[in-house]
C-alpha cells in the first residue's frame, strides 16, 4: 500500500476542522517593491489606518494597496459576480483571484498606473505570483505595462507581504475538508509537481512537504 492510499484511508477517521475567516496582511511584513513606483504598502491603506488594506480570503483578494509615488491599487471589491472568482472580462468584475495551491491570477487596477497583471503563465513556476500557504506570504512577480515588474519575492524581513491564512485550506474555498487533502496529493504527485506542492517553501517538492501538509491538515485551523 503506497503513501497516497494510506493517507486517503486516514480521511475516514477525520472530521473537518473550521477554516479561518478573512486573512489580513501582517503588520511587520506588508511591502512589495515596484521597479518604477517604489514600495507598495498592502496593509495600512485608508482612514482609519488599515481600513482599506488588502484582504486575502477564500478564492479571491479585495481591498487596496498604497504607493506614495503612484497612488492606490484596487485588488477587487470583494464581491465577484459569481461569488467565487472575478471574471476579469470587463471593468465591472475585475480583481485578483486565488486558485488551488495559492496561485494568483486576474488583474488589479491602479488609478494612476492602469492594470497590473497576475496571470503570467509564461513565467517559470517559481516566479509566478502566488500565495504561499506554508510560508504565509506572497511570492513571485506581477506585471504592469506602465510600471514594470512588481516583486513579491524579496526575502528580507519587512520587505515582503506576509499574510495570515489557513494553510490547510489548499483549494481556498473557505473550509478545510477532504477535498483539500485530495487536491494537495494531486499536486504533489503530478509530473511536474503542481502549484503549491512545495508546501514548506524550501524550493523543492519532496516528502517533507507531504508530511508538513498532512500535519497542517489534521491540525486544522482556529
Amino acid at each position: 500500500m503506497n503513501l497516497r492510499t494510506i493517507t486517503l484511508f486516514a480521511l475516514m477517521a477525520f472530521s473537518a476542522a473550521p477554516a479561518l475567516g478573512q486573512s489580513n496582511v501582517a503588520a511587520a511584513n506588508k511591502f512589495s517593491w515596484s521597479e518604477n513606483c517604489g514600495w507598495m504598502n498592502w496593509r495600512d491603506g485608508g482612514s482609519p489606518t488599515g481600513s482599506q488594506g488588502a484582504i486575502f480570503a477564500g478564492t479571491f483578494a479585495s481591498g487596496f494597496v498604497w504607493m506614495e509615488n503612484c497612488g492606490w491599487v484596487n485588488l477587487g471589491d470583494g464581491s465577484p459576480a459569481n461569488l467565487v472568482a472575478y471574471a476579469n472580462t470587463t471593468g465591472a468584475d475585475f480583481g485578483v483571484n486565488i486558485g488551488v495551491g495559492g496561485a494568483l491570477s486576474g488583474f488589479a487596477w491602479g488609478e494612476n498606473i492602469g492594470w497590473i497583471n497576475f496571470t503570467l503563465p509564461t513565467l517559470p513556476a517559481a516566479q509566478q505570483p502566488r500565495l504561499d500557504g506554508g510560508a504565509g506570504r506572497l511570492r513571485g512577480f506581477a506585471w504592469g505595462e506602465n510600471i514594470g515588474w512588481v516583486n513579491l519575492d524579496l526575502a528580507e524581513s519587512g520587505k515582503f507581504v506576509g499574510v495570515t491564512i489557513c494553510a490547510a485550506d489548499f483549494n481556498n474555498d473557505g473550509t478545510v475538508d477532504p477535498d483539500d487533502l485530495a487536491d494537495y496529493i494531486g499536486a504533489f504527485f503530478a509530473q511536474p509537481p503542481g502549484a503549491g506542492s512545495d508546501f514548506n517553501g524550501d524550493g523543492t517538492t519532496d516528502p517533507d512537504d507531504l508530511a508538513d501538509y498532512i500535519g497542517a491538515f489534521f491540525g486544522g485551523c482556529a
